[in-house]
């Protein structure tokens, strides 16, 4: 229906250029009978008869030359005036037909401003499923693009999918660190997202303790059905012994219970961790890679798996400007593990991430610590007396882009 739709309105302004067309020529034949004294008919006015018996057109070139004049190229949609065009229905609070304007738009040529202008445009209507698809798509265009990231973040918050809102505006946050716009929209998601993780732990811890008071409502009962009558002083002395057994039977049903979801926790983490290993696959871009490697955040072999998953000379391709100090630091530490058993591909990644933007500066950005640490890397994996011949001169040259001394 949609396609169909567009169909119309193209042939509408095809109609509508046609009868525009017409007037044009109607006003240039008008001017033309004026111009030779009102005598002249159509036919004789563009379609001079020569003496060969055949119509001359040269006579009448600039005739034509002035409807054709009359017809120029900013009267043809493109994909740059249907953009502009949403833009205009946009401030006029037209958002479906500003929709409409972006879609043509992008059925012309495809970019990252117009998916996201029309994602927003979405946004403004509620719709916030097809908002995150035209972000997504605009951010496969352009992944460094800071207005997808923020607009899909806003549209993941009111679809309930506050972790992945966080990681978006935290993204933009970092392509961007000063934008106050974004780090105000990054600290109230991930407000949302802590309270939603506090409102998930309190409804888990009250669950337990119903549990734990049912389990002791239980003991008690049982207790209580297995004892017979006796004196008063006995009866204080059986209540003080069952108080302090349903206490103590309370504490152990709670370490049970804290041990046992320690266990699920563990068990779970595991298998997410082993899917995630069957189904890596290279990351497209900065932000991929970054959510992927957070997400393999405390086993470094599976680190190290994503990371020789990108070839070595698409890590320029891949970060672009958008590599931060810590993941530079990370990448390095992950190199450093395989080195031995794998030297020429880590010294290919040492290599091809000097080519990554803004590498220098990163570098230099590096705090004391991981300066420190740095230069302990190099002198104790990388250029120590184990190092193939092979590879010591690259490393020693590499040596002076990262350890720089001040």
């Amino acid at each position: 229906m949609d396609f169909q739709g567009f169909l119309n309105d193209l042939q509408d302004w095809e109609l509508s250029r046609k009868d525009k067309t017409r007037k044009m020529k109607s006003q240039a034949l008008q001017k033309e009978k004026v111009a030779g004294g009102g005598t002249a008919s159509r036919g004789e006015t563009f379609f001079t008869e020569s003496t060969s018996g055949h119509y001359d057109f040269s006579r009448n070139k600039d005739s034509f030359d002035h409807v054709h004049s009359s017809f120029t190229a900013e009267d043809v949609p493109n994909a740059a005036s249907e953009k502009e065009l949403g833009n205009e229905y946009f401030k006029q609070k037209k958002f479906k037909e500003a929709i409409d304007c972006y879609s043509r738009s992008i059925a012309f040529s495809p970019t990252a401003v117009a998916y996201a202008n029309k994602a927003m445009a979405f946004i403004k209507i509620r719709r916030f499923q097809q908002a995150e698809d035209d972000c997504t798509e605009a951010l496969n265009l352009d992944d460094r693009y800071i207005k997808a990231y923020s607009r899909r973040a806003t549209a993941r918050k009111e679809l309930g999918k506050l972790k992945e809102a966080m990681e978006d505006a935290e993204f933009a946050l970092r392509l961007e660190p000063e934008n106050q716009e974004i780090k105000k929209q990054y600290a109230d998601i991930k407000s949302l997202y802590e309270n939603e993780i506090l409102q998930k732990a309190s409804g888990a811890l009250g669950s337990s303790l119903q549990v734990t008071q049912k389990l002791g409502e239980s003991a008690t009962n049982t207790y209580r059905g297995t004892v017979h009558p006796v004196p008063n002083v006995a009866e204080k002395s059986g209540a003080a012994d069952l108080q302090d057994h349903t206490k103590g039977h309370n504490r152990i049903n709670k370490q049970e219970m804290k041990a046992s979801v320690q266990h699920l926790a563990s068990h779970v983490a595991s298998r997410v961790m082993a899917e995630a290993a069957k189904n890596i696959t290279p990351p497209n871009s900065a932000y991929q890679f970054e959510v992927s490697w957070r997400g393999f955040s405390g086993d470094p072999a599976l680190q190290a798996r994503l990371l020789k998953a990108i070839s070595p000379q698409d890590l320029p391709k891949i970060f672009k400007n958008a590599l931060s100090s810590a993941l530079l630091m990370d990448i390095i530490k992950c190199v450093a593990s395989f080195f031995t058993e794998d030297t020429a591909l880590a010294v290919s990644y040492i290599e091809h991430l000097t080519k990554v933007s803004r590498f220098d500066m990163l570098i230099v950005c590096l705090t004391s610590t991981d300066k420190h640490d740095l230069r302990k890397i190099w002198e104790e994996v990388f250029c120590n007396e184990a190092t193939p011949m092979e590879y010591a001169e690259i490393l020693d040259n590499l040596r002076s882009k990262y350890c720089i001394e001040h």
